[in-house]
């Protein structure tokens, strides 16, 4: 976590989340390195399927067409979490923790969306393990997604 907060603040660049099967787990964890606050923007918890759209601006058609789990709902996470909370980059999360899946969904299956400066683009991965498992292991992820985004873009661009 600590890598993720250094590479923003050398960037000088922010960050903003919008969650669903991670309920505020990725925001929390990327705070709870110190000097975070110079770089986190804030997060959305979107764990009702209705506050994806309300809230995070996600197409409400896509909604209704995929249900809540699904890429496009993730990247639109994203977008919607750096637009709504004026960050540079978004991470959108959403996915099945478990036990049971979720529109036809199997357990453990998680979308991650990342959009920043140039950027857009989605992970799926496959978990396995319990619900408190899936969930680490997912903000884990998101973590290791926007680390190597940002070694792989390069330098800010502020």
């Amino acid at each position: 976590m600590t890598g993720v907060v250094e590479l923003l603040k050398a960037r000088n660049e922010t960050v903003a989340t919008a969650e669903s099967l991670t309920a505020g787990l990725l925001c929390a964890t990327i705070v709870d390195t110190p000097g975070a606050s110079a770089v986190v923007r804030g997060g959305l918890i979107v764990y009702a399927t209705e506050l994806k759209h309300e809230l995070a601006g996600v197409d409400q058609q896509l909604l209704d067409e995929h249900g809540a789990v699904h890429p496009d709902v993730a990247i639109q996470l994203a977008e919607g979490a750096r637009t709504r909370c004026g960050a540079d980059w978004g991470i959108g999360l959403t996915g099945v923790a478990g036990p049971d899946p979720q529109d036809g969904v199997a357990p453990g299956t998680v979308h991650i969306g990342l959009s920043g400066p140039g950027v857009s683009t989605v992970r799926t991965i496959t978990l396995s393990g319990g619900r408190a498992a899936v969930r680490s292991a997912a903000v884990e992820k998101a973590l290791v997604l926007l680390s190597e985004t940002l070694l792989a873009v390069g330098a800010g661009n502020k």
